[in-house]
């Protein structure tokens, strides 16, 4: 099994049921401090690879639910800027095994990357963050 680097929000529910996949799949985990680490643009640029620029982002980010940013008029250099110094828009978490870096949680990518007991998952998506609770009406609550 891998040994994975795993930048997180502490206190990140989503994260955090994250970990106990990969921990129950067999991986070790060194867990890092996303909001702290001293990032820089070509290291951030590293775990994004050729990804549309908009997928970069944390969605669940105050200012882009408010509209303040827009995530699809951003060029990567901005974003790239942007994100250093405000690591909360960085979607997370951000991973490492070796050399191979990753940016969010998406099962397949994952499982393909370095296996995961996929029977673990659930059925909430480990990605999404259970900190939005959606009402009946479809607003956010």
């Amino acid at each position: 099994m891998a040994k994975v680097t795993f930048w997180e929000k502490p206190g990140c529910k989503g994260n955090n049921k994250q970990k106990v996949i990969l921990l129950a799949s067999g991986h070790e985990l060194e867990v890092r401090d996303l909001l702290t680490e001293n990032w820089s643009a070509e290291l951030l640029a590293k775990f994004f690879g050729d990804r549309p620029v908009v997928e970069w982002f944390n969605i669940t980010n105050p200012d882009i639910k408010a509209g303040k940013v827009d995530p699809k008029k951003i060029t990567s250099t901005e974003a790239l800027k942007m994100m250093v110094a405000e690591p909360l828009l960085i979607g997370r978490p951000l991973m490492q095994v070796d050399n191979e870096r990753l940016a969010g949680f998406e099962v397949d990518e994952v499982h393909n990357w370095i296996g995961l007991k996929l029977g673990l998952v659930g059925e909430r998506d480990p990605k999404d963050c259970p900190c939005v609770t959606i009402a009946c009406d479809g607003t956010e609550i």
